[in-house]
């Protein structure tokens, strides 16, 4: 199986790179593969006719979406299509990602399933939302839509200056105490355990087109996500709930955005708890 890969520089695409074993991936770099420039995008696309179009590109600097807001719309909606029409074009199965943040959250307590009807609050919400619908709309037949959350791994996130987890392990080695959002409910994400899932869930005989959630069980607050980073590397750093309401200025984030998968696991294919997950990412990339 031929796969185009489309953002490989980030968090997930790198460990999908690493964690392939079988796929031929070809993964062209920004300068040769970018999003923005749409006639160029799909030159590359035909060069390689691959069977799987994979794209892990995507705005998500969730406050910069405010203010950019044409370019989120472009990226995370107007390219998703583009590339689901060219998928369509050379007979290729197109996988795109999208986030928890297509939900509200307001007044949720149990995980949403891939059929709950989307409510986003914000902007950057919003353009994951109209990516879906863009992807699904142009290739019903050929597009999976992956929704995921809180992700980290060990490619970081350079357009958020880092993942959150080696945030917070840098913050607890000042020694200074730590201010945690507690009313905002996850499901904190290995991009490593993803990985795997994604490329089983590609590799499926029985796949189907359309939504799939997939995130590490359970869930937690981003405080009590900090409260276990600090105790599994064993510092003494002092971690402070706050409650911002979901607000980050006059930005609203969902309160509760956790996922269920359902879809996925009804193939056979599931992430483990996600502080097992966490607890081997630290082991494995920190000095512990």
């Amino acid at each position: 199986m031929k796969v185009l890969l489309i953002g490989a520089a980030g968090q997930l695409g790198g460990d999908l790179l690493r964690n392939n074993v079988d796929l031929e991936i070809n993964a062209p770099g920004r300068e040769e593969l970018d999003l923005s420039r749409s006639e160029q995008s799909a030159a590359i696309v035909r060069r390689y006719k691959p069977d799987v179009i994979l794209n892990c590109a995507a705005f998500h600097n969730v406050p910069l979406c405010e203010t950019q807001t044409e370019q989120a719309f472009f990226v995370n909606c107007v390219a998703v299509r583009n590339l689901a029409a060219l998928a369509v074009e050379i007979g290729a199965w197109f996988v795109t990602f999208s986030s928890d943040y297509v939900f509200g959250g307001d007044g949720k307590r149990t995980p949403y399933l891939e059929t709950d009807p989307p409510a986003p609050l914000q902007i950057y919400g919003i353009t994951r939302l109209a990516g879906e619908h863009a992807a699904l709309a142009v290739a019903p037949l050929r597009s999976v839509v992956i929704r995921t959350c809180g992700l980290y791994g060990r490619s970081g996130a350079r357009s958020k200056g880092g993942n959150f987890v080696d945030g917070r392990v840098a913050d607890a080695r000042t020694g200074r105490s730590i201010e945690m959002a507690s009313e905002q409910i996850v499901a904190p994400t290995s991009t490593d355990d993803l990985s795997h899932a994604v490329l089983k869930l590609i590799r499926h005989p029985h796949l189907a087109p359309g939504i799939y959630h997939l995130v590490n069980e359970g869930e937690c607050s981003w405080y009590a996500l900090t409260q276990a980073i600090v105790e599994i590397i064993g510092s003494r750093t002092k971690v402070i709930p706050v409650d911002r309401g979901g607000r980050t200025g006059g930005m609203r984030r969902p309160l509760y955005s956790v996922l269920a998968n359902t879809r996925a696991r009804a193939l056979g294919i599931t992430l483990r708890p996600w502080r097992a997950a966490l607890t081997d990412y630290l082991r494995q990339n920190t000095d512990l």
